[in-house]
């Protein structure tokens, strides 16, 4: 995150999301790159669009990666995201965006935490 903002590690909080733009993650290839993310406390990705290796990493940490239109999104806004229902509400400018259902194994891996502790913990999926 560095390259994008040299005082980004200063500034993010636990409970921050990362609004991005098209082709977050590209080039991104290992698990760590989502693992750091998800470490400093960031607990959703917004993006127009993400590469797939980096989307599957970051799922499989727990870290959600909700593909939607940021355009509307504010630097500093207040938002809420609702895995369940696909909505992301702007309490700062009162708009709401959409996001793609989840597919319930998915769903079901981030709210465990990430893919190790769900498979620690059912031994098995449930598709």
């Amino acid at each position: 995150m560095e390259d994008a903002d040299s005082t980004f590690v200063e500034k993010v909080k636990p409970g921050d999301f990362i609004v991005a733009g098209k082709n977050f993650g590209l080039g991104s290839s290992r698990e760590h790159a989502a693992l750091v993310i998800k470490m400093v406390g960031v607990s959703a990705i917004l993006a127009k669009s993400v590469a797939r290796i980096f989307f599957r990493n970051a799922i499989n940490q727990g870290l959600p990666v909700l593909i939607c239109d940021t355009d509307k999104i504010g630097a500093g806004d207040k938002i809420e995201v609702n895995l369940a229902t696909g909505v992301v509400a702007d309490i700062t400018n009162g708009s709401k965006l959409t996001f793609g259902k989840i597919p319930k194994v998915m769903l079901d891996i981030l709210n465990e935490g990430g893919l190790i502790p769900y498979i620690t913990k059912h031994r098995d999926f449930e598709l």
